[in-house]
Order: C-alpha cells, then sequence, then structure tokens
C-alpha cells in the first residue's frame, strides 16, 4: 500500500496536476480572506471556509478522474491484479494520495487564523473546527471521484460523471423543495431509490440473488409502513433526501455549530464509497 501511495502521489507532483490542485484552493482561500477578513473585517475565518465550498465541483473531478479510468485505458490496472496485496490496500493507497494532495493546500490555510490572530481578534476553534469538517467534506466528495473513476476507462467522461454528481449534491438542499411531500409521492420515490440500489448491488456483486433480497426487504418494509401508518411517509423523502446533501450538512460549521454528526456522516461517506471502488475492482478482476 505505501509503495502504491508513493506511486500516486509522485505522478501527482511530477507533474502539474497536483500543483495546479493546490494553487487554486490557495488562490481562493486568500481572495476571500482578503474580502472578508481583510476588507469587510470580520474576525470570522470560518466564513472564508463557508464560502469556498463551490471549488470542490471544479478540482475534484480534475483530481479524481484519472486515478483509476486511466490505469483501466492503459491497461496497466492488469499489474495492479497481479500484485501481492488486497485490492482494498491498492484502492486506500490511490484513496490516501489524493487526501495527501488535498492535506498540502489545507494545512497552508491552517496558518490563516493564526496570521489573522495577530492583527485582532479571531474565533481560532470556530476556524480550526470548520477546517476539519472542510478537510472531510473534500475528502468525502474525493470518494465518491474515486468510485466513479473506477466504473470508467475515459478521464473526461468520469470528471463530467463526478462533476454533475457533485453539482446535484450541490443544489440537492434547494431542489427538496419542489419535491411533494405526500405519503404516495415518498412512497413512489422511496421504491425507486431501492430498486436503485439492488441494481447497484447487483453491478458491483452480480448476485442476482443479493439485488432480489434487497428489493424484497425494501418494498416489504415500504407497503407495511404505508399499510400500518401511511402519515409517517408523509414529508419522508424530501427530510431524507435533504440529510444526504453533504455540503448541507457542512454549512452548520460556518455558523458556529460543531456538529458531530456530520463529521461523523462525512467519514461513513468515504467508507461507503471506497468500499464501492474495491467490490468494482474486484469485479474488474474476475471478469
Amino acid at each position: 500500500m505505501i509503495a502504491i501511495f508513493q506511486r500516486e502521489v509522485k505522478s501527482y507532483f511530477d507533474g502539474i496536476l497536483g500543483y495546479i490542485f493546490t494553487a487554486f484552493l490557495l488562490l481562493f482561500a486568500g481572495i476571500y480572506t482578503m474580502v472578508i477578513n481583510l476588507n469587510a473585517s470580520y474576525t470570522n475565518f470560518e466564513y472564508v471556509l463557508g464560502n469556498m465550498t463551490f471549488i470542490f465541483l471544479i478540482i475534484t473531478p480534475i483530481l479524481s478522474m484519472r486515478v483509476i479510468a486511466e490505469e483501466k485505458r492503459q491497461k496497466t490496472d492488469q499489474l495492479l491484479y497481479s500484485l501481492p496485496i488486497s485490492m482494498t490496500k491498492i484502492v486506500l493507497g490511490k484513496y490516501l494520495a489524493m487526501l495527501f494532495v488535498l492535506a498540502v493546500p489545507t494545512v497552508i490555510i491552517a496558518f490563516y487564523p493564526l496570521i489573522l490572530s495577530l492583527y485582532g481578534s479571531v474565533h481560532l476553534l470556530a476556524s480550526y473546527g470548520t477546517l476539519l469538517a472542510f478537510f472531510l467534506l473534500g475528502a468525502a466528495l474525493l470518494a465518491i471521484g474515486l468510485f466513479i473513476s473506477s466504473i470508467t476507462e475515459n478521464q473526461a467522461l468520469a470528471a463530467v460523471l463526478c462533476f454533475l454528481v457533485l453539482l446535484l449534491n450541490y443544489f440537492l438542499n434547494d431542489l427538496v423543495s419542489y419535491i411533494p411531500a405526500t405519503a404516495g409521492a415518498s412512497f413512489a420515490a422511496a421504491t425507486a431509490l431501492v430498486l436503485l440500489l439492488a441494481v447497484v448491488v447487483w453491478y458491483l456483486t452480480k448476485s442476482r440473488l443479493s439485488a432480489l433480497a434487497l428489493t424484497v426487504i425494501g418494498e416489504s418494509a415500504l407497503i407495511l409502513t404505508r399499510m400500518l401508518s401511511s402519515a409517517s411517509l408523509e414529508n419522508l423523502f424530501p427530510t431524507l433526501l435533504g440529510s444526504l446533501s453533504l455540503f448541507k450538512r457542512f454549512y452548520v460549521f460556518p455558523n458556529g455549530v460543531f456538529d458531530l454528526t456530520a463529521l461523523v456522516y462525512f467519514l461513513m461517506v468515504i467508507l461507503v464509497f471506497v468500499f464501492f471502488t474495491v467490490q468494482s475492482m474486484e469485479k474488474r478482476r474476475w471478469s
């Protein structure tokens, strides 16, 4: 795993991708620090991070698009399968390399509140709590990009798909207001979600039995819930969909709330999509 990690980090910084990623993030951090903290005289550095989340829509697809898709296009992934280490360690090595690239500008940004505190009162605890959430938000988005890169051989397609998925998640909280809150609408949407999950399970495992079992259990639970307590389904899907937004969960931190459940959610998203990536790679190994 260490060898994979070192190889990936070297590939990022031997080329210009790692430097572009770092420079882009630091550029906007500097612009927002100047506008919010210096010009507007706000002492809240967390406002800077709160306004920078849209940057992940651009830099995440760029960083993650090649991580596995390029290996598959050049057929060098066959060499990975021949290595005497598990696929989990290979995926973790690649993912940790992306986290390292994200950590470089994050560590530099960590000095900004300290520098600002030399010239005034800065809420350091809120600033660093928000910075931690900012890093974990980026880590969760990179895990999603990693998975998308594992399901295609085309870098451009991986970048476009990643951008669309992140864009949907970015505006998810706004889109929720257009979804009907009736029990019937929630039932129909939940049914579609169960079927989608069953398709994902079938794609990753090629097990029709697992996909069928998930469908039967999920649909049975939905039907039973609607029969016993239809009112409990009202507004269920909009609420559930809104809670899936990574960006919405992050925005509580710039408002001065250290939400531990949001950090746990980021970590769960990381674990789930790294697991999906491992399963996707294993599927290709045996196909």
